[in-house]
């Protein structure tokens, strides 16, 4: 700590009274006792003369809430020395100024001089009053402080560091927070750095290794080390190559270069804190991360960088270069089919074990010979129609002679795909950027992680015959998914490919990067007066049970009011009961019934299971209201052999997809033959 004291959010992990250090961010929920350390510039004002309420105020909040968690926390804070300049100064100024109107015997005053303050006297005159504005803020929530105050030949002595530890652990005991400060008022000069000489002590010198010390005295779990910048950076921050380290492991300080101590104090500062705190505990990625623990592999700022180079070579390449690439990884589906269902299988196992998915989710995660079989075609599809996906001339103008403009196709970027549960979605995915020349990093569902692996293996390897290996990456790290949103100098476009809960997570932690999202699967099939019997049955059992986990399977049958009580609606009922369809009736349905099927809870529900709503309108016009009021805009599509109805219905139906007696899963690319 003591090396690096004026810089970040710096959390470190220390050697816990129980269990081994933190070896990653998600662990810090596990914190029971830690330590805050505020730097100079969190808790004074830009000025440096007074403290700054605003950020105080967002600390003690957080600390409290912690706190009454049932945490153990502390706080080694500065401030005094700003807080007791501004009193002092205002002690100044008011002497002056009587000084000089009793002399000259006038009310106008000159401009007065104020003297240079000394540090000591600065210190003496602000402990009370930063106490007391301590003490204020956490009786709003009901918690006691105490302050206590140190200097380095308190550790020195044993006595005293025996006192000194047993009265933070009473305080602790008796849920006080103890807020520790450096007696600035009495503080001798600062000893040779013989901590950093190989001596197993840490000096206090200032409220940095002051922090330090009682973190390793205390048996701290986590210490948190609030500073002015983001992190801790590999050079000076602002420098043009300036780069935010993620995680700092033993070792790694060859790597930094060391600029100019922070503009206040003796150590570190910070003003941008809300929530911050709090946040280092959810395990968010916040500031710089010490760890001794290594990864194995590279980070996923690495892994972000070499999708970028990847995908800048790969943009390079000549198209049949880029469409061999897929037509290799095409083979592969098919010729390590056995390595890739083994893998799927040990996925599905583990998920049926732990119980941790719904049946949905289940049938999208599982893997068949036929699934690979169509991708396999599906990706060949993709290389034989990508030959001028990339540098294809869209418009061509002549400006001037001699002069023209060309709009061509280029890449995005580097692409973030986030996806759940569906493991054939990584090679479509991957095929899609390989023909289009972008970089792509991949995190895939943790419930489909075997099946992930020999994919994503199996992709690289066919990347490989053009040495471009490194252009789709998968994030395998622990990484959250609001984290990886935040790499916005990294990532250029995020896709997320999931439930809608999923992409409204995303569209809202995504900072500063586009989203490609998309929206629920609500699909509906009217079923209109002119219907044909034998179109019904055939079109109503193929939208709902070929696949009812796809995003286009039927979710809301609609019936005409004059179909009720017919042979055709007997036989619809009768289909959906043999393909054990549970049936949830909408509110005009359930009131033609005297003993109705459960009632729906909303009519905006995509099951992705066997199950379905059935509603009953009056017309045609209804049907598209309705439709329009609590669909998705995805799939829609009437049965009828009514061409005036049919056409109203296409007209009218604000969606991606609007059918005439055809099954709502022909919307698909493949279909489309698309790809």
């Amino acid at each position: 700590i003591r090396c690096w004291s004026n810089i970040p959010f710096i959390t470190v992990p220390l050697s816990r009274a129980h269990g081994k250090p933190f070896a990653h961010r998600s662990e810090l929920k596990h914190a029971k006792r830690i330590v805050v350390k505020l730097g100079s510039a969190v808790v004074t004002r830009g000025d440096e003369c007074g403290l700054a309420l605003g950020r105080l105020a967002s600390i003690v909040e957080q600390v409290s809430m912690l706190q009454n968690q049932g945490r153990e926390m502390m706080i080694v804070t500065s401030g005094a020395v700003a807080f007791g300049k501004q009193r002092l100064r205002h002690e100044i100024l008011l002497s002056q100024s009587v000084r000089q109107a009793l002399h000259s015997g006038q009310s106008q005053l000159k401009d007065m001089a104020i003297p240079v303050l000394e540090a000591r006297a600065c210190a003496a005159a602000g402990q009370s009053g930063l106490m007391a504005l301590y003490e204020a803020m956490f009786t709003q929530y009901s918690i006691c402080a105490a302050q206590i105050l140190v200097t380095n030949l308190d550790f020195h002595d044993e006595q005293k560091r025996r006192n000194l530890n047993g009265t933070l652990h009473e305080l602790l005991r008796m849920n006080i927070v103890p807020i520790i400060n450096t007696n600035d008022a009495v503080v001798p000069p600062p000893e040779p750095n013989s901590d950093l000489q190989g001596v197993n002590v840490i000096s206090v010198k200032d409220n940095d290794s002051l922090a330090a010390r009682l973190a390793v005295e205390m048996k701290t779990d986590l210490l948190i080390v609030l500073s002015d910048v983001e992190g801790l950076f590999d050079s000076p921050p602002g420098s043009d190559d300036a780069k935010l380290i993620d995680i700092f492991y033993p070792g790694d300080q060859q790597s930094v270069t060391f600029g100019t101590k922070s503009r206040v104090g003796m150590g570190g500062d910070g003003p941008n804190i809300s929530h911050v705190i709090t946040d280092i505990v959810e395990g968010k990625k916040v500031g710089t991360f010490f760890s001794e623990v290594k990864p194995a592999g590279p980070t996923v700022e690495q892994q972000a960088e070499m999708a970028r180079a990847g995908g800048r070579t790969l943009a390079a390449l000549q198209p049949e270069q880029r469409a061999e690439i897929i037509y290799r990884l095409a083979d592969l589906l098919t010729d390590q089919r056995e390595e890739i269902l083994l893998a799927n299988k040990k996925d599905l196992e583990e998920a049926e074990n732990k119980g941790r998915l719904a049946l949905p989710l289940l049938k999208r995660l599982s893997l068949s010979t036929s699934k690979l079989n169509s991708l396999a075609i599906g990706l060949r599809q993709i290389a034989a129609s990508s030959q001028d996906s990339v540098g294809r001339v869209i418009r061509r103008t002549r400006i001037a002679k001699d002069l023209d403009l060309e709009q061509v196709t280029v890449p995005i970027g580097v692409l973030l795909v986030i996806f759940e549960s569906r493991p054939d979605c990584l090679p479509q995915v991957s095929a899609l950027a390989i023909a289009s020349g972008n970089g792509l990093l991949l995190k895939g569902g943790k419930e489909a992680a075997h099946s992930n692996q020999i994919l994503h293996h199996l992709t690289q390897e066919a990347l490989s015959i053009h040495g471009v290996r490194d252009a789709v990456q998968l994030v395998n790290t622990r990484e959250e998914v609001e984290d990886l949103c935040r790499l916005d100098k990294l990532i250029d476009l995020i896709i997320p490919r999931g439930s809608s809960q999923l992409v409204r997570n995303i569209q809202k932690a995504a900072k500063g990067i586009p989203v490609m999202g998309h929206s629920e699967g609500i699909c509906h099939v009217y079923v209109d007066t002119d219907a044909s019997v034998e179109k019904v049955t055939r079109i109503i059992r193929d939208s709902k049970c070929e696949y009812p986990a796809a995003c286009n399977a039927l979710e809301t049958l609609l019936i005409h009011r004059d179909l009720l009580r017919t042979p055709l609606f007997d036989q619809i009922i009768d289909m959906l009961r043999v393909e054990q369809v549970k049936i949830h009736a909408g509110p005009k349905f359930a009131s033609y019934l005297t003993f109705s099927p459960s009632e729906v809870k909303s009519l905006r529900t995509e099951y992705g299971d066997l199950e379905c709503c059935i509603e009953v309108v009056d017309s045609v016009q209804e049907a598209v209201e309705h439709i329009h009021k609590y669909g998705s805009s995805h799939t829609d599509v009437i049965i009828t052999e009514n061409e005036k109805t049919a056409e109203f219905f296409l007209q009218h139906v604000d969606s991606a997809c609007v059918f005439w007696n055809a099954s709502t899963r022909f919307s698909d690319g493949y279909r489309f033959g698309l790809g």
